[in-house]
């Protein structure tokens, strides 16, 4: 998600340089010795002077060294009220220790005796300029170069020399090398040396970037040695920053040590093209109760940056990347910054919470209001009791890291669907853009998906060691890869394995590593399952092995109807939850007891314990089928029959074969085009295990139609039908011209020909049209 970490790190580089000059410029007020050299003024041309003096310099010294000078070129005193004037006054101050050489002049002042007030009555000009090598230099050198001094210009400026205040009700201008600013009224007070800057506090940064701050209200003292602005408000570029409150401060050297914001402290970023990036930018919006900068170096270089109390950033992303909103918050962020003021960490704490929204809501949607919801459309948020940001370049974030327990929530309205993804840690990396691209999480991995909208669906739940989760470039999880004992819960179904992965975009969920799949009494396992988590259908492949169990045996029932377990391989399965059918593919096999299919696509119902099989064209690889066939004497021998295709319902004990078909038995073959077998029900078998129950699959009849043939060892007979049953162990063949030939009888034929197939009998029936004939075969 795009977090504006450089914005933010200029902005703190800016403002410190920004009050540096506030308080360099206000620096003169503190210093000013104005009361002193006006003071001392009346004493030395003296209060009775009736004459004008021309050209006159005074000054006062300490210990062999002058601390300021004063000079005009004409002084007047009037006899009414003892007032006094001065022209073109210029007035040095070098301090107790000559390490200043500050600079203020003027064309008139006037001195009013009675009040102590000197006034200016013209523009009045400040020059403050340090001269450290004061001491090492004759009393009264100027320095020998000027060193980025700080100019200042006002009108009607009023200093008392009884008190040592002094004010301006009009517009103060000040300038340094990287500054200038100006402010309306100002009011200096001796006592508690604070100068109090009245209004309209207007400030502008040349370099290293243009920036203007503006305050309602300022305030510097000198204890504690800080600067106080109030109704901050700061523009650079396509940005700007307010706050109740900004308090600087200051170092004995004046300079700044750290800076303070406080009360409702907001920041706009406003997108653009970055000069070292070919990418876009976002709008962007911060706020927080708290800033706290800190500096050090006689720059001033930014070290660390906290802040406090409801920290929250939103970003509203381009049309070009889907006009994404991401959006943080914490209870408190610290950054911290490296050489050359760049970010290179960032410490969120105290409830942090990350987000990313597709959907559009409120203000912050005014573009995309009227897009539509889409199902792939997702709203994912983390969050964590801590996280730790690595920054590279001091704009992008490279990986981030969180301490105690973290949480994922993916929604997505679309599909009304919610994912929950959990561990005991987290470590994410980050696109280019500052969204989230990749996350991994361990150990105690989980994943909980629900429905928003209740009533729903039991949640599905999916745990592992480890995940791994990647995020798409537009935002959102684009899937979850799980490692390490993974376990998956969908209502009744269970599923295990080494290895999952669930893509968002087709909600599927991919186990490998020995999978495992349960679900109401049906056991799958395979080299890979694949499952849909929306509509529960799984995709089996490699060596795939199903049992059914928990089955409930029907009395009813035939080839199926057994409780003992059902089991089916093949190659391939496919799956569905509703109904509950399953389509097995390549080889595929089902038996339960001695009742085999075979066949290369069988699709079986749980439910309903039906059957379809499909073999190959042509014959190729037919389907095959093994039951089991009972004689009177109680003896069970099987009968193998192979078709093109089979039907088989349980309920109803019918197997259909069709597409040419073959059944054999111990000493018998049937063949023909279409066959319908007819199952015991199961109550009813003969044949038993040892424990006396029941084997289900026992023939009772079988109808073979169109191109009947049967084949004995000493029979051989053909028809367009035939009805078998089991029990009588008995022939029954018609239609068409049916007949039988034997080596001893010869060939018989007739409209319905009966035989049993332990006995030579033959039942012969016929009409008048078509008498019944009967051929011998004489051995010569």
């Amino acid at each position: 998600m795009a977090l504006p970490v450089s914005r933010l790190r200029r902005w703190f580089a800016l403002g410190a340089i920004l009050m540096i000059a506030t308080v360099g410029g206000m620096y003169f007020y503190s210093r000013w010795r104005v009361r002193k050299v006006v003071h001392d003024i009346p004493a030395k041309i003296g209060l009775d002077i009736q004459q004008t003096a021309e050209g006159f310099s005074i000054s006062k010294s300490v210990e062999g060294r002058t601390q300021v000078t004063v000079s005009a070129s004409k002084a007047v005193q009037f006899k009414e009220g003892g007032h006094a004037e001065l022209h073109n006054v210029k007035i040095v101050i070098y301090g107790k220790d000559a390490r200043r050489f500050d600079q203020i002049t003027g064309d008139d002042f006037e001195y009013d005796p009675a009040s102590g007030d000197v006034s200016a009555k013209g523009t009045v000009l400040i020059d403050l300029e340090a001269n450290p090598e004061g001491m090492r230099h004759a009393d009264q050198t100027p320095p020998e170069q000027t060193k980025d001094p700080i100019h200042l210009e006002t009108n009607g400026l009023v200093f008392n020399k009884n008190t040592g205040n002094a004010s301006a009700s009009g517009k103060v201008v000040f300038q340094t090398p990287q500054a200038s600013g100006s402010a309306v009224g100002i009011e200096y007070v001796a006592k508690t040396g604070t100068m109090n800057l009245v209004s309209a506090v207007a400030l502008a940064v040349s370099r290293p970037q243009s920036v203007r701050l503006n305050a309602d209200h300022g305030l510097i003292s000198k204890q504690p040695r800080q600067v106080v602005f109030t109704g901050v408000h700061l523009t650079r570029e396509r940005q700007q920053l307010r706050s109740d409150r900004a308090t600087f401060f200051l170092r004995d050297d004046n300079t700044v040590d750290r800076i303070l914001a406080e009360g409702d402290v907001r920041s706009e970023f406003h997108g653009g093209s970055s000069s070292n990036s070919k990418t876009s930018n976002s709008d962007a919006q911060a706020r927080s109760d708290s800033v706290e900068l800190s500096l050090t170096g006689a720059r001033n270089q930014l070290t660390t940056a906290v802040l406090s109390g409801n920290v929250q950033l939103a970003t509203q992303g381009t049309p070009k990347d889907g006009g994404q909103l991401a959006e943080a918050a914490a209870g408190r962020v610290t950054l911290h910054f490296g050489g050359q003021q760049i970010l290179e960490t960032v410490h969120a704490e105290d409830g942090v919470r990350l987000s990313q929204k597709k959907r559009q809501s409120g203000a912050t949607a005014v573009v995309f209001s009227s897009r539509k919801a889409d199902a792939q459309d997702q709203d994912v948020v983390m969050t964590a009791p801590a996280m730790d940001f690595s920054v590279k370049d001091g704009r992008l974030l490279e990986w981030a890291e969180t301490s105690g327990p973290p949480q994922i929530v993916i929604t997505q309205p679309g599909a009304n669907q919610k994912t929950v993804v959990t561990a005991a840690r987290f470590v994410a990396k980050f696109t280019q853009k500052n969204r989230l691209a990749m996350l991994h999480g361990e150990p105690d991995a989980k994943i909980v998906s629900s429905k928003i909208a209740a009533p729903g669906p039991p949640d599905r739940v999916s745990t592992s060691q480890m995940l791994d989760v990647a995020f798409r470039p537009e935002g959102g999880i684009a899937s979850i890869a799980q490692s390490g004992g993974v376990a998956y819960i969908d209502g009744t179904l269970k599923a295990s394995a080494q290895r999952g992965e669930y893509a968002a975009a087709d909600q599927m969920l991919v186990l490998s590593g020995s999978p495992r799949v349960v679900d109401n009494g049906m056991t799958t396992t395979a080299q890979t399952i694949r499952m849909n988590r929306t509509t529960g259908d799984a995709l089996a492949e490699g060596n795939v092995k199903s049992t059914y169990s928990d089955l409930k045996a029907r009395p009813d029932g035939g080839m199926l109807a057994s409780s003992d377990p059902i089991h089916v391989t093949s190659r391939s399965m496919t799956a569905h939850r509703s109904p509950a059918i399953a389509v097995y593919t390549g080889e595929a096999r089902l038996w339960q007891n001695a009742n085999v299919v075979e066949a290369p696509s069988l699709q079986f119902d749980r439910d309903k314990r039906s059957l379809l099989a499909q073999g190959l064209t042509q014959g190729a690889q037919p389907v095959s089928t093994v039951l089991v066939q009972v004689d009177k004497s109680g003896k069970a021998t099987p009968v193998h029959i192979t078709s093109a295709r089979l039907n088989y319902a349980d309920a109803e004990r019918k197997i259909l074969l069709d597409g040419g078909v073959t059944a054999k038995g111990s000493d018998t073959t049937l063949t023909g085009r279409q066959m319908t077998v007819f199952l015991l029900a199961r109550s009813q078998s003969q044949a038993g295990t040892s424990a006396g129950l029941a084997t289900p699959g026992q023939l009772e009849r079988i109808v073979v139609e169109d191109k009947v043939v049967i084949t004995q060892p000493t029979r051989h007979a053909t028809g367009d039908r035939l009805v078998y049953t089991a029990a009588e162990d008995k022939f029954v063949l018609t239609g068409g011209t049916p007949s039988i030939f034997d080596a001893e009888r010869g060939k018989i034929t007739g409209d319905s020909l009966t035989f049993y197939r332990h006995d030579d009998r033959v039942l012969v029936e016929g009409k008048e049209t078509s008498p019944t004939v009967t051929r011998t075969q004489v051995a010569r």
